[in-house]
């Protein structure tokens, strides 16, 4: 039996029950076994298709082994997450989040996030261009300036005014956005094969490029979710981030720094290996598209990197991200510092 330590399950009529041990996906239909997953290397489960149905008995085992169950849409919209209820019983962690939102705590985090997110963007782009060095100079040169220009924007993060984070909310995230006007500029010189791509598109994006953005951050978002609970912080107060019934805050804010190393690093990657992103009859990622960029996007952190002086899993250093963030807000540690990719 295979070692599978993330369970994708994504098609439609399909059961998740424990047995002996182990999750089993079947067809309802036929009974037919897809696959089956031992718990005790399992270390998520991801649903990502309606239609899907898990026993009471799968969610039981996988809430005692620790293992989180993701749901997501086809489009790569998060909607639950099920973990145990012993990991997120914590208190002190969460009333220091509470009370950093109103000090110069949650304003260094917030400047935090912002650097994390514009610097990464910045190094992917350098990234990319220096395997442009030699075969397309003018390519090179165009892509350095624009990195340089996307940095350009840390200086206003850095200059921002005011004593707590709703001083300078707004700067930030304009600092942010012109930012990003910048690095999607890069990327799509860098999608020299899909020069109709037209630039970035949030949610509701029909083009099979920003869809499998989409759908690769919302399988970044249940990692991400994850680390946050582990680390005993509330997921849905954010310091960048504005708080709305609903919204995840939290999460939003630390993704931004891995958005850019684990995300788009893997879509550019399937586009420009020319591993064709598919679309069905409605528009829509078909279901080996969705599956391809889930198992990548998980790949992919499951790479080292350098990081702290020794090389790490990247789904590592989103959970000490998440520890670092804990105990800085606890006071604990001096100051929290983003991750930033070592290209």
């Amino acid at each position: 039996m295979p070692i599978i330590r993330h369970l994708i399950v994504d098609e439609f009529g399909t059961f998740i029950r424990k047995h002996s041990g182990r999750l089993q996906v079947e067809r309802l239909k036929t009974g037919e076994k897809l696959t089956q997953a031992p718990l005790i290397h399992l270390e998520q489960v991801l649903i990502g298709s309606n239609g899907v149905s898990i026993s009471a008995d799968a969610v039981r085992a996988c809430a005692e082994a620790g293992i989180p169950i993701h749901f997501m849409s086809s489009r790569g919209t998060p909607y639950a997450s099920l973990v145990s209820v012993g990991l997120v019983g914590t208190v002190q962690t969460r009333r220091s989040q509470m009370l950093a939102y109103h000090d110069a705590r949650g304003l260094h985090l917030a400047r935090a996030f912002a650097t994390g997110k514009i610097e990464n963007q910045a190094r992917l782009i350098r990234y990319a261009a220096k395997y442009r060095k030699e075969k397309d100079p003018d390519l090179y040169q165009e892509l350095q300036l624009l990195a340089s220009e996307t940095l350009d924007h840390l200086a206003e993060v850095e200059q921002a005014q005011g004593s707590r984070v709703d001083d300078v909310r707004f700067q930030l995230l304009s600092a942010e956005g012109r930012a990003a006007q910048k690095y999607w500029a890069a990327i799509r010189l860098l999608l020299r094969d899909q020069m109709d791509w037209p630039g970035r598109r949030g949610r509701g994006a029909k083009d099979p490029i920003n869809m499998a953005l989409n759908y690769g951050y919302g399988v970044l978002y249940g990692q991400v979710e994850r680390a946050i609970l582990l680390a005993g912080l509330e997921p849905y107060a954010g310091f960048l981030h504005v708080d709305r019934p609903g919204k995840p805050s939290l999460v939003l804010d630390l993704i931004e720094e891995f958005r850019a190393p684990v995300v788009d690093r893997t879509i550019l990657s399937i586009v420009n290996r020319g591993m064709g992103i598919e679309t069905d009859d409605q528009g829509f990622l078909t279901q080996e598209t969705r599956r391809m960029i889930a198992e990548r996007v998980l790949d992919r952190l499951d790479r080292p990197e350098r990081y702290e002086g020794k090389r790490h899993k990247l789904g590592a250093i989103l959970q000490t991200q998440a520890r670092h963030l804990a105990t800085y807000l606890r006071g604990e540690r001096e100051t929290y510092t983003p991750y930033l990719a070592s290209w």
